[in-house]
């Protein structure tokens, strides 16, 4: 399910993480672990890779990364602020200098009025800036919905290590 391309981008942002002596940790919802698998997919990771949260239900969101029950009333798990909260969150919760935050609809199902199926939002947290986040419609089943949303948050994660260092 993880694509060489996803593995290859892994390679490469566990490489700068090493140069850097960063770490990171993961936060997913739609995707399952599937960041966190590609990273450890790789001999070496557990020096920059700390772990990740699956959290797949709201419940497991709000426990587990403090995700308020507030933000998800209000906007739904499939938001910006959920997912800068499950990024502040994963950051937080296990001490990485960068977090990313996935959370979207992977289909079939799931859509709603102005959430398509492949709408997914990311987050990222690094030890010094404030959570950004962003969002991408990805085109496909869920299995390229799922494979393009792991591309995205390792690029992302990229990005996040180029400001630190």
């Amino acid at each position: 399910m993880i694509g060489d391309d996803a593995l290859a981008d892994a390679a490469a942002l566990l490489s700068r993480l090493r140069e850097a002596g960063l770490t990171v940790a993961t936060a997913e919802s739609c995707t399952g672990g599937l960041v966190a698998a590609a990273l450890t997919h790789h001999a070496g990771s557990s020096a920059s890779v700390l772990g990740g949260f699956v959290t797949y239900s709201n419940t497991m969101k709000q426990s587990l990364l403090d995700v308020p029950a507030e933000a998800l009333a209000a906007h739904g798990a499939v938001s910006a602020p959920v997912a800068a909260a499950m990024a502040e969150g994963a950051q937080r919760r296990s001490g990485a200098d960068l977090a990313v935050s996935i959370t979207g609809i992977a289909g079939p199902g799931g859509a709603t009025p102005g959430k398509p199926v492949g709408l997914v939002w990311f987050g990222l947290k690094t030890r010094n800036d404030a959570a950004r986040t962003l969002s991408r419609i990805f085109p496909g089943d869920r299995a390229a919905v799922r494979g393009a949303a792991v591309r995205q948050a390792l690029a992302l994660l990229q990005e996040g290590a180029a400001s630190l260092g």
